[in-house]
């Protein structure tokens, strides 16, 4: 033997978490939180907020994984847990703030050039305010396209919609991207 053990799929975690089996929740949140809790970040504009949000998609899960039917994937589903949280909280305030400490993954690093910095310091701001700017449903497939690398199916299965719709949030949401960034290309 080599010694390698393979690493335990979904389905798996999923059916030891159904018998109770806290240590297969635990790989659950170990896999998936890192980037449910960044996906909430990026739509509430507040680590604290994101926080929230992503303890309350896990603590759900954790309640409701027997209703998991497996129509999607267990990562489609968390995510939609976390999509739903960060909306109900949404609707409670108005204008939310893209945390740009998140979106600076998304800029080359500046190295030891001050100018490149102080650039990619303006094009990160500029992005930030283009994101915040742009309406819930393109902002959400945006960062789950762009961001988390989600299929337009998973993104459908996410928001709610229908894999149409994820084209035309993600098309509208990119155009308006586009405009906006327009200076930066």
């Amino acid at each position: 033997m080599s010694g390698f053990v393979a690493e335990p799929t979904d389905d798996a975690l999923v059916r030891a978490a159904r018998l109770g089996d806290e240590d297969a929740f635990a790989v659950i949140v170990d896999r998936y939180g890192p980037g449910m809790y960044r996906y909430a970040v990026r739509l509430v504009g507040s680590e604290s907020d994101a926080g929230e949000v992503t303890q309350e998609a896990l603590v759900s899960a954790w309640k409701d994984l027997a209703t998991f039917a497996g129509r999607s994937s267990l990562k489609t589903w968390l995510f939609r847990l976390v999509h739903r949280r960060a909306a109900d909280l949404q609707r409670h305030r108005k204008a939310i703030p893209v945390n740009d400490d998140l979106l600076s993954t998304m800029v080359r690093p500046a190295q030891d050039n001050p100018l490149q910095q102080v650039l990619d310091a303006e094009l990160l701001a500029a992005l930030q305010v283009a994101l915040a700017e742009l309406p819930w449903h393109q902002r959400a497939a945006w960062l789950l396209r762009e961001v988390e690398e989600m299929s337009y199916d998973e993104i459908a299965v996410t928001l709610g919609v229908s894999e149409g719709s994820v084209r035309g949030h993600l098309h509208r949401g990119r155009r308006t991207l586009a405009e906006r960034m327009a200076r930066w290309r």
